[in-house]
């Protein structure tokens, strides 16, 4: 590890003045130093933000919208009784996320932006477009096998390892971000960028601004929610796929449906399409079906990634019915 200049901000806005070129924000540590260790993030500076009390401040209890503090811990999020009771999908992406002891020390805010769990990535013996751009992608007509099939770019398909942002984007959140500029809110589906040529910049915000507060509209559709996760193996893996799925109802007839899927696309992925194909009727077998073959209708695979696809689609179809289950047992 390459030594580096270190700060504790005692504010937010004192945080975002102590940002240099070169400035890392530290919160939980848990992806930053794991990359700093592997030589892949080398910061000349690191700003903690870890004490900063205005950032670890969360409410559940409005009638318009949960507020996340971006500074709250991934555990105490996840054990909630607002979410657990209401937005189950929000509490079993984090509780799915990683190992309690990862949990107990990342952040909510920290979580979205971390960064892909691509092996090629992450060993500096490997070219890598998105950790130096120029350099090429071993993963094309390679092992492929965890790779996206959905927003694929030119240079690179490594998937966004993460979970909670894939529950947030189904639930329409927002996020609050400070820079020396001012505050400015970012809807979750602008923060994420398609990697296109430039696979190196994965998000929209500046070096500068601090995510401050996740925000999410509250609707009576969380409490028919849940958060399926497909993966290798039952504890501590990274999606193979998931779903984020939740349900409003009107008798039987579906009358909101939102629907969120990971572990196969380069950014949180949500089908506005899909959840359009459920609204009207029942769900039935055919429907929740008919709703993940719409989400990947576009999906292109590897050599090895293929099984994605059918794996993605009855993910989706099954998490439907999950979360219908979940909101009759309300």
């Amino acid at each position: 590890m390459r030594a580096f200049e270190y700060t504790t901000a005692a504010s937010a806005a004192e945080a975002v003045l102590a940002v240099t070129p070169g400035t890392r924000f530290l919160a939980g540590g848990t992806n930053l130093y794991d990359l700093m260790k592997l030589g892949v993030e080398a910061p000349e500076a690191v700003v903690d933000v870890t004490r900063v009390p205005e950032l670890a401040r969360t409410d559940t209890s409005g009638p318009d919208e949960l507020v996340f503090g971006s500074g709250a811990r991934m555990a105490d999020v996840a054990e909630d009784p607002v979410l657990l009771r209401d937005y189950p999908a929000l509490a079993q992406s984090l509780a799915l996320a990683a190992s309690q002891q990862l949990r107990t020390m990342a952040t909510v805010g920290g979580n979205l932006l971390q960064r892909t769990r691509c092996a090629y990535f992450r060993s500096t013996a490997h070219p890598c477009d998105k950790r130096e751009p120029g350099t090429g992608c071993p993963v094309r007509g390679g092992l492929d096998r965890g790779f996206a099939v959905l927003g694929l770019g030119e240079t690179c398909v490594a998937v966004y390892p993460g979970d909670w942002a894939v529950a947030l984007l189904a639930f329409d959140a927002v996020i609050d971000v400070l820079g020396p500029s001012g505050t400015r809110t970012v809807p979750l589906g602008d923060l994420h960028r398609l990697p296109g040529s430039t696979p190196h910049l994965e998000h929209t915000l500046a070096q500068d601004e601090l995510i401050t507060a996740i925000r999410v509209p509250t609707t009576r559709a969380g409490r028919a929610s849940t958060y399926l996760k497909i993966r290798d193996r039952e504890s501590y893996a990274f999606a193979l796929t998931s779903a984020a799925a939740a349900l409003a109802f009107d008798g039987d007839a579906v009358t909101e449906a939102r629907i969120a899927v990971g572990g196969v696309a380069t950014k949180p992925w949500r089908s506005r399409e899909a959840e359009a194909l459920l609204v009207g009727g029942p769900l039935t077998q055919e429907t929740a079906r008919a709703a993940g073959e719409a989400i990947f209708a576009e999906a292109v695979p590897g050599r090895h990634n293929g099984f994605k696809i059918e794996l993605g689609v009855r993910t989706v179809a099954d998490a439907l019915f999950h979360a219908a289950r979940t909101g009759e047992s309300r």
